[in-house]
């Protein structure tokens, strides 16, 4: 056998290292693009910031291990236009009590935070009330779903 590499073989190792998508084998994605959930200031902190949030509400599971990965993949992708966030429900429960789902894990995307314009009653001069738009994921959970729905909501990426 030659030491030399068919077309065919090179071919494959640029497919590998160059495809978007799920090939069958690991990508190197580099250091992690998933911010771990720690508070709900770092959250909003990280809203402020302008750009689309999805958070993966997850408890551990078969289907989380499947999920973080495909996190992962999704995070370098649309780094970064896009944030991912996981929240661990199990560490922090009132966070995700307050998104009212049964079932985990499930995935929404926060965007477009703006000021609301009429504050209301506010014990404290310093806070200010913001309305921020929220949309369930619904589509394949893969980084292909996620650009697809973009596309299809117009969320900026």
């Amino acid at each position: 056998m030659s030491s030399e590499q068919s077309a065919f073989d090179r071919f494959m190792i640029h497919l590998r290292q160059t495809c978007r998508y799920y090939t069958g084998y690991r990508k190197d994605l580099g250091p992690s693009r998933v911010i771990h959930f720690t508070s709900e200031r770092e959250f909003v902190q990280i809203l402020h910031q302008g750009y689309p949030v999805v958070v993966a509400f997850t408890i551990r599971g078969n289907y989380t291990r499947h999920l973080d990965k495909v996190l992962e993949e999704a995070a370098v992708e649309f780094y970064p236009n896009v944030k991912f966030m996981r929240v661990e429900c199990p560490k922090f429960p009132g966070f995700c009590i307050t998104r009212q789902k049964k079932e985990y894990p499930f995935i929404e995307i926060f965007h477009s935070p703006e000021q609301v314009a009429s504050q209301g009653r506010i014990p404290d001069p310093n806070i200010s009330k913001y309305s921020v738009k929220v949309l369930p994921f619904n589509y394949d959970v893969s980084a292909y779903g996620f650009s697809e729905f973009f596309k299809r909501y117009k969320v900026p990426t």
